[in-house]
């Protein structure tokens, strides 16, 4: 399975396949799964809050912490099953090699640059840009820390080196809230920016 190369502009407008079919698909588990572990997730963060506050029950999944344990697992085999899958199929396919690299500090302080004074081109949806690059390898990252520290936080026995590692139960829930935060962070500036470029938005769901 081979993923195109990347799309120029003038390919863009002629209709050319700018996201393919796998990754299509897995997008939208994965958003599906990212939600409802973020819901979920939030659901067993009330029952034992970390700070001096709760989410609302209505952005919260499960209704008490049984049904919130219950939705956290189950989108977390579709979430780490599908998330894997992905990984093996970007490297697989040069897709990672082509999208996410290289990444300079010189470009990225210039895409920053661009970004902050509304300048930066969204023209060519098949390249993306150097923040973009360090933030979807940064998530990726972050992705790994929420899967360790949920495991250290699950199975605090049959993982306590990994337990150890990360400071100690106690310690893994504070370092898995502020990983969960950070994708959520992610998450809502991927969620604006696909409304500023529909283009985008609209390649993700045919295509093209």
């Amino acid at each position: 399975m081979t993923d195109p190369a990347p799309a120029t502009p003038a390919l863009a407008e002629t209709g050319a396949v700018l996201q393919p079919l796998w990754v299509r698909v897995m997008h939208w588990i994965n958003a599906a799964a990212l939600l409802a572990m973020i819901m979920s997730g939030w659901q067993i963060y009330n029952a034992a809050p970390l700070f001096d506050f709760q989410f609302s029950r209505t952005i919260t999944l499960g209704g008490w912490l049984g049904g919130g344990l219950l939705w956290h697992f189950a989108a977390m085999w579709v979430l780490v099953i599908n998330g894997v899958l992905y990984v093996m199929l970007g490297f697989a396919t040069g897709r990672f090699r082509r999208r996410l690299w290289p990444i300079t500090l010189s470009g990225v302080v210039s895409d920053l640059s661009q970004a902050i004074r509304l300048r930066l081109s969204h023209d060519d949806l098949g390249r993306y840009n150097s923040v973009q690059k360090l933030l979807y390898v940064g998530v990726l990252l972050v992705g790994l820390v929420s899967v360790a520290s949920g495991l250290a936080i699950w199975k605090p026995v049959q993982f306590q080196t990994l337990t150890s590692l990360l400071g100690g139960y106690d310690a893994a829930r504070y370092v898995h809230f502020f990983a969960m935060s950070a994708i959520v962070a992610f998450s809502a500036i991927h969620i604006v920016l696909a409304a500023l470029v529909p283009k985008a938005l609209r390649a993700m769901i045919i295509g093209r």
